[in-house]
């Protein structure tokens, strides 16, 4: 099966762009192509609303309506997508969050993100600003088994990334801010706790939909929005690029309230393209130092680690707790739909509640390269391999906290010395 035409655009941008030639590539893509390719382009070389992720490259086919399993229309969880009086789809700007779930359905590409790679090229090849990139936890394994936390740093640093942080050990920093969260919101048994440090579909839902809950949910921004903005405040001047496997935080980056943290964000598969268009393989690059973050952090990956993160590292930090975490998880967008009408309707007994919008979490997002079983064992013997269980007891964790200013962890209690750590829903 050939390359859609999308993404061998994007490909050869790349290509071109690193090697000094992309107005020369951009005639040749144009003499080639058909009535969409300049649109195509657009997108594909960053252009377009800075303030958008997706878009409508052409009217799609009739015939996917007929089919759910890829109808853009059906898949949107705001009721975004719509069809005008010829049957062509329409998106209401003012109800589209970015999920990108229309995107994930359209097999014809008539219905695209844009991807933010090319227009930091040129500051990855002067080397003038530090660009950073920082990787999900659901990295380990993506890109083949041989390829290690250090492997991946190394190819990353042959694209021009200054270096790479591992999102997880700021997932550590959350977990020590939920548990805290949770000890001081859930006192009385029918008290409970919604966790934000899920994914930005689940939060979205919440916030869009299910607002009467908003008071529940903890007042954390995500570890991506964490680490971002611990990245800048260590190295000010900085640049950060977020690679995981989700449209939908090249939404969330955009958001006004945590638009500081993070400048672009890649996905796997169009990392997995890059690296293919510079002729980058990961897998015999040298080791580059080592990781620091705990099992905690590491297993957010997959739906139910965030739970037992916090679970654990709550029982460290507060064993005398009477009120001990009941967590209950949604897996895929349905569950959570679901899961969140059901604590409307107090059919939940639960105090912790977990929502991932994709059915694994995410290793099982839409731009991930691996099976999401083959993602979470992966994540789960990555966790088991970290030299601490819980951040309570990682040297490292403590140390960071320290440079951002976080004294002790009761501190993330205290709005002023935790601010770059919360966010308020309300």
């Amino acid at each position: 099966m050939s390359e859609p035409v999308y993404d061998e655009i994007f490909k050869k941008l790349v290509k071109s762009s690193y090697r000094g030639n992309m107005a020369e590539e951009i005639e040749k893509i144009r003499q080639n192509g058909d009535e969409h390719t300049d649109e195509y382009i657009k997108y594909a070389s960053g252009e377009g609303d800075p303030n958008r992720v997706v878009f409508k490259v052409k009217d799609c086919h009739k015939d996917c309506n007929l089919n759910r399993e890829d109808n853009c229309e059906a898949s949107c969880l705001f009721n975004a997508i719509v069809r005008d009086m010829e049957g062509n789809v329409v998106i209401k700007q003012n109800n589209c969050s970015g999920c990108g779930k229309c995107v994930e359905v359209c097999r014809h590409y008539s219905l695209v993100d844009k991807k933010e790679f090319v227009p930091l090229i040129e500051l990855l090849k002067n080397r003038k600003v530090p660009v950073f990139a920082i990787v999900a936890p659901a990295f380990i394994g993506q890109f083949g088994p041989e390829v290690s936390p250090g492997k991946m740093r190394a190819a990353l640093k042959r694209l021009g990334f200054y270096g790479m942080v591992e999102v997880a050990l700021f997932a550590d920093i959350l977990t020590l801010k939920e548990a805290l969260e949770f000890d001081r919101h859930v006192t009385k048994a029918k008290d409970f706790l919604l966790t934000s440090c899920c994914c930005p579909i689940w939060v979205s839902m919440v916030k869009r939909v299910y607002q009467d809950l908003i008071p529940h949910i903890s007042p954390s921004v995500s570890p991506m929005v964490a680490c971002g903005r611990g990245v800048k405040h260590l190295h000010p001047g900085a640049k950060v690029v977020f690679i995981g496997p989700c449209i939908a935080k090249k939404a969330e980056a955009k958001e006004p309230d945590v638009s500081d943290a993070v400048d672009a964000v890649l996905t796997f598969q169009e990392v997995k393209q890059i690296f293919e268009a510079v002729a980058i393989n990961p897998e015999t690059m040298e080791e580059d130092e080592s990781e620091h973050s705990s099992t905690a952090g590491r297993i957010y990956a997959h739906t139910g680690g965030v739970s037992r993160a916090v679970a654990e590292t709550l029982n460290r930090l507060r064993p005398q707790k009477e009120i001990k975490i009941r967590a209950i998880q949604a897996d895929g967008v349905k569950d959570c739909r679901e899961m969140l009408k059901n604590i409307l309707d107090d059919k939940i007994e639960a105090n912790f509640l977990e929502g991932m919008g994709c059915s694994g979490g995410c290793v099982g997002g839409p731009k991930a390269l691996i099976d999401a079983g083959a993602g979470r064992d992966f994540v789960e013997k990555y966790g088991q391999e970290a030299p601490s269980r819980t951040p309570v007891d990682n040297k490292y964790v403590m140390k960071l906290l320290e440079q951002l200013g976080i004294k002790n962890v009761e501190d993330f209690l205290d709005g002023e010395k935790a601010k770059m750590f919360t966010r308020n829903f309300q």
